[in-house]
């Protein structure tokens, strides 16, 4: 049988889906889900910041419809014309060359683009996710595919950097574009097939290897594809005896909190141990809406750590940072990674000196509980792996004595005689 279906339907699961490919694509003439019914959803909440913006720029639209997570990608920010009923965009230099550019896709969905409305292009929230001209200048060391993902697939779409665990890159398709994406060659690609056939591949040889006990699903955004897509990926991946542990990474609670619904997350709780990876930005990113999301998520036993990419004049201070942590824990999210930004072409603009990630781990560590201090890492180009870095506490040795220094920069003594 040869057989496509709508980006936008959800075919049954296992015998018939197995002759299925969904595909998303970054570059679709038309709307993903487009010949979708809108149903009713079991999301309800709405915050005022959203409801302003709804009532300001989506006045048509019923409670029915924000909160449907289709509807919200349906209706998603995708052009420089569009963007402009939220932001300034005259403030935005050279935006003719700049919206005829084949970089990075602009995506926004309306409920993160609530969050942009009334601010200015300088606001965190704003950087993280409009385009500039500045990523259209390389700097040294910059190139796209900087990890070296592509040299560590041994089946397409899946990386095997480490011993135990590999990446299965589930789709190409995200809710919202992060403009220091690390994927963003894969995205970038006009058409970027995912779906039964290509994972089918990657479970055979998650299948084959014994030694993988543990797979992340990531992408793109896992949580974009239908329930049983997804379903599909964790019952495939827990019927093989020697994967113990499933982790996705996200982004979609905090952008796309519609997306959790109750059906989602009992359909998720049949797969445990199932872990979630959440991509964080800025302490603003918490509503009301990310906080049910989250609930949700943590009840039903999902444990959530937090995964955050240090950006210049975004999230770049200790006070910030700690902000972030402190309400990632109330909402039951584990501070996990820093990451230093990756060196993708155009991306000099938001790294930071190492310097300054040290200085923020050295602001959090004794100055707040140790749960809400996560785990610097420069995940290194060229493919070495994520190498965590620490503040210098060890300052050597004194005789029997190991010489520490406390988060007052305070010295002490250990006694540790060497044999």
């Amino acid at each position: 049988m040869n057989e496509t279906i709508e980006q936008d339907s959800e075919p049954p699961i296992r015998e018939a889906l197995s002759s299925i490919e969904v595909v998303l694509e970054t570059s679709l003439p038309v709307k993903p889900f487009r010949n979708t019914e809108i149903t009713k959803s079991d999301f309800k909440v709405i915050g005022p910041q959203a409801r302003r913006f709804r009532e300001n720029i989506f006045p048509e639209a019923t409670d029915k419809q924000w909160n449907s997570w289709r509807w919200q990608i349906q209706n998603s920010f995708t052009n420089f014309k569009k963007l402009s009923e939220i932001i300034d965009i005259r403030t935005i230099e050279n935006l003719d060359f700049l919206s005829k550019s084949r970089k990075l896709p602009l995506r926004i969905t309306p409920y993160y683009a609530s969050l942009l409305y009334g601010k200015s292009i300088d606001y965190p929230l704003s950087k993280s996710v409009v385009p500039t001209t500045r990523e259209l200048v390389i700097s040294p060391g910059e190139e796209s595919d900087p990890l070296h993902e592509d040299a560590m697939c041994p089946v397409e779409n899946l990386v095997h950097r480490y011993p135990d665990r590999v990446l299965m890159l589930s789709t190409g398709f995200c809710s919202v574009y992060c403009r220091y994406c690390t994927r963003s060659h894969m995205v970038l690609k006009d058409k970027k097939h995912f779906g039964i056939k290509a994972w089918e591949t990657s479970i055979s040889y998650i299948q084959n290897n014994p030694d993988i006990r543990d797979v992340v699903i990531s992408g793109g955004d896992p949580l974009t594809m239908p329930d049983k897509h997804i379903e599909f990926l964790l019952s495939s991946l827990r019927a093989i005896p020697h994967v113990e542990i499933i982790r996705i990474g996200t982004k979609v609670p905090m952008v796309l909190p519609q997306r959790i619904t109750k059906k989602l997350v009992k359909m998720l709780k049949k797969y445990h141990p199932l872990y979630m990876s959440v991509h964080c930005t800025h302490p603003d990113e918490i509503t009301p809406e990310v906080t049910e999301a989250c609930a949700r998520i943590s009840d039903g036993g999902i444990v959530m750590g937090s995964q955050s990419v240090l950006l210049k004049g975004v999230n770049d201070s200790v006070e910030t940072m700690k902000t972030l942590m402190h309400k990632l824990l109330k909402l039951r999210i584990r501070p996990y990674y820093i990451y230093q930004c990756d060196p993708i072409p155009g991306s000099s603009h938001f790294r930071t000196p190492v310097t300054k990630s040290l200085e923020i781990i050295q602001g959090l560590r004794g100055f707040t509980s140790g749960y809400a201090i996560p785990h610097y890492v420069i995940d290194a180009p060229g493919g070495g792996g994520k190498i965590p870095l620490l503040p210098e506490y060890y300052q050597g040795r004194e005789g029997d004595y190991v010489m520490l220094k406390n988060y007052e920069g305070k010295t002490y003594k250990y006694y540790d005689p060497e044999k």
